[in-house]
């Protein structure tokens, strides 16, 4: 597996809270000595933690602006949900062109490889579909990819067998490039304008493909903080824009789905809902589905924690700014399209795996259910893991100690206490007996 990862920590300015280790679906964070840290192999690059931390401490890296110095011809790839993040425009082709007075040379909007994707789906679906129990789910989201990846070994043959449209954008971007610059592929930089942290993973370490042909990613933030100036200075914009309604859709949740022109399918946003989908699925109650698709990001690609908008208003935007658009403005020809798929399977990563000896594995797998029965239960994070199963399998792995539980704490507390120690004051107040009730268990233990 690839090592790099987008969502990064900042030390500095953890406070060691437990907000962003209770919302991270694949349990990658523990906090420990006072500070949060990241199990690097569970890590989705979901964003999860950077949308929940009130320090600012969890952050996404990017490419630096100033990359574009080291090429001669530099395209702006634009996902369709950063349109959304302006507001009092009603010409996307206005956001185009300001991209090419901050520095770009040329744009290639990823909703024209959306609408290329939507229609190989649909040119495809019934064979994809026949080979698979359950619905196909949408590939187009890398942290759920990667998320099934991780944590659901029996769905990695439901997901689409088909490039993100960014990365097939790029490879047409270049070719584009190449084709009306006479340029060495060296000299030419595709940059891709992220709505979150999995984008940029994907494009760093790809999954289903050898390599991407995304030079660099900038965030959606940034390269809109450089557009302000430059947008109010268009008066007569050049007529960029290459896609419809189909490949601007995909900037919200249901999009992708809609674009298959078929009513069972079914589509969830959010870390906690996809989850909640993925186990029926898994559960094989959603059989009778032919297509899910599943987003990260609350909302879909509009509420990446890149982007600069409130999800909602660029949700509404992006409505405005489609009205007048035809249906779709690119369709496949009847040519090879065997690039469009990815080039290797999906393949299950064992992250959670205990030991690589079965028999080992089977007894640490006892120890974890003997330890989780003596904790108490309560899931409330003060030991540092995000649940007692959690602190069970540190305690084996042994990254961690039983006594970490804050309950065992008081229980040893309370022992001392009865030969005159009395320390139950050091407890948090939701963990310290009352003297009225250690009298009523005194007298319990009694009878």
């Amino acid at each position: 597996m690839n090592g790099f990862h987008s969502v990064t920590i900042d030390r500095t300015r953890c406070k060691g809270c437990i907000n962003c280790m209770k919302r991270c679906p694949t349990e990658a964070i523990r906090v420990r000595e006072g500070k949060a840290t990241i199990i690097s192999e569970r890590c989705v690059d979901c964003g999860e933690c950077i949308r929940i931390c009130l320090n600012r401490a969890k952050k996404s890296v990017y490419d630096d602006f100033s990359m574009l110095e080291n090429y001669k011809w530099k395209v702006a790839m634009t996902a369709p949900s950063f349109y959304g993040q302006f507001g009092g425009i009603d010409d996307i082709n206005v956001i185009l062109t300001a991209l090419k007075r901050i520095g770009f040379d040329s744009v290639f909007e990823v909703s024209c490889a959306a609408e290329l994707v939507s229609h190989l789906t649909r040119r495809n679906f019934d064979r994809i579909r026949s080979s698979c129990t359950g619905p196909v789910i949408s590939s187009a989201c890398s942290a759920v990819v990667r998320l099934i990846r991780v944590r659901y070994p029996a769905l990695c043959g439901n997901v689409l067998p088909v490039n993100e449209p960014f990365h097939l954008a790029a490879q047409m971007a270049r070719e584009e490039a190449m084709a009306g610059t006479g340029l060495d592929p060296s000299e030419i930089g595709i940059f891709f304008i992220s709505p979150c942290p999995a984008k940029v993973t994907s494009a760093k370490a790809p999954i289903g493909i050898e390599r991407s042909f995304v030079t660099g990613v900038f965030s959606a933030s940034d390269i809109y903080i450089r557009l302000q100036s430059v947008l109010k200075k268009i008066d007569v914009p050049e007529q960029l824009m290459r896609s419809g309604i189909v490949g601007i859709n995909w900037a919200t949740s249901g999009g992708e789905a809609a674009g298959l022109m078929t009513d069972n399918y079914l589509t969830a946003d959010g870390m906690e809902n996809v989850v909640n989908v993925l186990e029926e699925i898994e559960d094989g109650k959603l059989n009778d589905i032919d297509f899910v698709e599943l987003n990260a990001c609350p909302g879909g690609c509009v509420g990446g924690v890149l982007n600069v908008a409130n999800p909602f208003v660029s949700r509404s935007r992006i409505k405005t700014l489609r009205k007048y658009l035809p249906v779709t403005q690119n369709k496949l020809d009847g040519g090879d399209n065997s690039h469009m798929f990815w080039e290797k399977v999906l393949q299950y990563e064992a992250v959670f795996k205990l030991d690589d000896d079965l028999f080992e594995a089977m007894n640490k797998m006892k120890m974890i259910s003997e330890i989780e029965g003596r904790l108490p239960g309560l899931d409330c994070g003060s030991c540092g893991a995000p649940s007692c199963r959690a602190l069970a399998e540190d305690v084996v792995r042994g990254t961690a100690r039983e006594s970490d539980c804050v309950v065992k704490f008081r229980d040893q507390l309370e022992q001392l206490s009865r030969i005159g120690v009395d320390l139950s004051s050091v407890l948090p107040a939701p963990f310290r007996h009352s003297v009225d009730s250690k009298t009523e268990e005194r007298k319990d233990e009694k009878l």
